[in-house]
């Protein structure tokens, strides 16, 4: 993918002594390396042209930090994968489930459930089962074990306790605050999707 006549010191060189020309043909050469690993580190609801925008900015700001001693691609794709990490990061540490998140399959189940709660078409089902598949991943890990092990596979809390490890009263309180976690989650749903 690189292009072997690309002259990356001279390049570098230019870039330092603030040429427009070097650094737009630097973006150009490095592109292709930077957007690969922006796609397979992509966090949900970040662009990747922003991203990869975002990794550029970092290089350039930082350009003077590079010794080189590792290659120059080694050095730029560790601020891309940095990059990447710190978005999904960000993302846990802020949560966010959006209407416009939703599949068109499992936006129109949730539709269907509010304004008829008893209504269920055949082809509902696997949708509802993704709607549930997202809104638990919104939880915590052990959140999700125990409302999965709980409400989904219908466990005791006496057989939880067994295959976790948890005290009973831990279990229970966790669940508690999971289900209240889930019903939060599909009010703000149901206030999106509200015109």
């Amino acid at each position: 993918m690189a292009d072997e006549t690309f002259d990356l010191v001279g390049s570098l060189e230019r870039v330092r002594r603030r040429d427009q020309v070097a650094a737009r043909e630097l973006v150009e050469h490095l592109y292709p390396l930077v957007i690969r690993i922006v796609r397979s580190r992509l966090p949900r609801r970040v662009a990747e042209e922003d991203l990869a925008q975002d990794i550029f900015l970092k290089m350039f700001t930082r350009l003077e930090q590079y010794q080189g001693n590792v290659p120059f691609t080694h050095w730029v794709s560790r601020i891309a994968v940095t990059t990447c990490i710190d978005q999904l990061r960000a993302q846990k540490r802020r949560p966010e489930f959006r209407w416009a998140d939703l599949s068109e399959n499992e936006a129109e189940v949730l539709d269907n459930v509010l304004s008829d709660p008893t209504a269920e078409a055949p082809g509902d089902t696997l949708a509802a089962q993704e709607l549930v598949d997202r809104l638990l991943e919104q939880l915590s890990p052990r959140d999700r074990t125990v409302i999965q092990l709980l409400d989904l596979e219908q466990k005791t809390v006496a057989e939880i306790a067994e295959l976790t490890g948890w005290g009973q009263s831990m279990i229970k309180v966790r669940a508690f605050r999971a289900r209240r976690k889930l019903q939060k989650l599909f009010q703000e749903l149901q206030a999106q999707e509200k015109p």
